[in-house]
């Protein structure tokens, strides 16, 4: 048996960030730069970037484009979801899927032992490891086909 994907196999090491006190609107146009869906929220200390909040597009939609607010003067701060859950590199595969489906997100960022950001894992990212093996079962089906095939001709 081999050995299990883990989280910080799995993330992407380039994540977006930005500040607590960062215009929504400068998040936005990262988000918009980087062809991104979110901004993880880190508090920098010392060269270490530990991770507070999380910010979608959605939030800012939900939270102040549906509400009729001006999103000028507001920052991350202001609609960060601050209750956020985090996995750790070392966390397997399965332990990803499951941190989303209990939590209800798509995102998770991935820390260290130190809680510092190492990288973000998307459902995406998920989804394409899941397809990848999905495919060699698909493979393994055909390859016994052409076997029994071969041997009964």
């Amino acid at each position: 048996m081999g050995k299990q994907l883990t989280a910080g196999e799995i993330c992407k090491r380039k994540v977006t960030v930005g500040y607590r006190q960062t215009s929504l609107v400068a998040a936005a146009q990262l988000m918009r730069e980087d062809h991104v869906g979110s901004v993880v929220v880190v508090d920098e200390d010392n060269g270490s970037r530990r991770v507070c909040g999380m910010v979608t597009d959605r939030d800012i939609v939900m939270a102040v484009v549906a509400t009729g607010l001006q999103a000028e003067p507001l920052c991350l701060e202001d609609i960060m979801s601050e209750r956020l859950i985090t996995v750790a590199e070392a966390d397997s595969l399965t332990d990803l899927m499951r941190a989303m489906r209990d939590h209800g997100v798509r995102r998770l960022p991935v820390v260290d032992a130190q809680d510092e950001l190492m990288g973000l894992v998307t459902m995406d990212d998920v989804l394409k490891i899941l397809v990848r093996e999905l495919n060699m079962l698909i493979g393994t089906m055909d390859a016994a086909i052409r076997q029994e095939h071969v041997r009964r001709h």
